[in-house]
């Protein structure tokens, strides 16, 4: 079963309250980010937590304490196999490196629901991501249609060799193919971070006399390309992806031009009912796909609620199909 999510459903399911059965035991949800830097992973933290309250459980967070720790997120695994929890909601640091944690998970009998990358290995009760490469394309259409299909742009990646990199950066490149009066400059990795951000996008400043758009990989990346703008007395349109609550502030001030909405917070929300409805022996969808948003001034009203303030939506209203 595969679910498309559209924006008017986002919005509307933005406002609903978490629908379930009746409260059950208690059950206790492992939930593994990859860093605490990013705040992505704490939209998804806050979506995990909103929805286990709503259906009477509970939820432990799992962080590496170094950025994106393989390591440490091998080491967690193991720990998490000892306390043994009722179920673990799970986005891999690397998806093929930890494939043998979670075949270790499965062998514990532990369920695992995996949302934002998708492992390449391992048994699953369910996959809860969006569609990284529509995301990317979109957004950067929004770019090159501002920038009236003429003009240099680069690109900011994020972890080389991530699926989330490699499908939003593809979607910026084949947005580019369609602009031949756009020239890409550069295409460099930032790691998803915003200080890296910010150096890198320093050093193309001083590279290139003329940057006139900038494509990041996701919003702390196009947080800290303004940033490096504003320190250098530079203009340029810039885009990131997430959706985040200091990206729809920029937008609103005019100073960031769009986010590609990758919703961690929904994704947080629906990947632990899934996770509890499993428990209580409930039908789920294997997989849901959120379809591709560009917040831009003339949305980001939906988006202006800081996701502590959100309500979770209903799973049955998430599957259309």
């Amino acid at each position: 079963m595969k679910t498309i999510v559209s924006l008017a459903a986002l919005v509307v399911l933005a406002g609903q309250v978490l629908a379930g059965p009746a409260l059950a035991a208690n059950e206790t949800i492992a939930v593994f980010t990859k860093n605490q830097t990013n705040p992505y992973f704490q939209a998804v933290r806050v979506g995990s937590e909103t929805a286990a309250k709503s259906l009477g459980a509970k939820v432990i967070q799992y962080i590496p304490t170094k950025p994106d720790s393989i390591p440490e997120q091998l080491s967690q695994v193991e720990d998490v196999i000892v306390k043994k929890p009722d179920a673990i909601l799970f986005i891999p640091v690397d998806y093929k490196a930890l494939v043998p944690a979670v075949e270790k998970i499965n062998a514990a009998g532990i369920p695992v629901t995996n949302i934002t990358d998708r492992i390449a290995g391992g048994k699953l009760v369910a996959y809860v991501g969006a569609d990284d490469y529509n995301i990317g394309l979109a957004t950067a259409r929004h770019l090159l249609k501002q920038m009236g299909g003429k003009g240099n742009v680069v690109i900011l990646e994020g972890v080389k060799g991530s699926l989330t990199n490699t499908d939003r950066v593809r979607g910026f490149n084949d947005a580019l193919k369609e602009n031949s009066g756009v020239k890409l400059l550069a295409s460099q990795p930032a790691n998803y971070q915003r200080l890296n951000a910010l150096q890198v996008m320093e050093n193309l400043i001083q590279s290139f006399p003329q940057i006139d758009g900038v494509l990041a990989a996701n919003d702390p990346m196009a947080v800290g390309a303004l940033e490096a703008l504003d320190g250098a007395n530079r203009k340029a349109l810039v885009v990131g992806i997430n959706g985040s609550k200091e990206a729809v502030e920029m937008i609103k001030a005019g100073r960031l031009l769009a986010s590609g909405d990758f919703n961690g917070f929904i994704q947080g929300c629906l990947g632990v009912e899934i996770a509890i409805r499993n428990l209580r022996k409930e039908q789920t969808p294997k997989e849901i796909i959120l379809k591709p948003v560009v917040i831009e001034k003339s949305n980001f009203q939906a988006y202006e609620a800081p996701v502590e303030q959100r309500t979770c939506p209903k799973l049955s209203d998430m599957v259309t199909n």
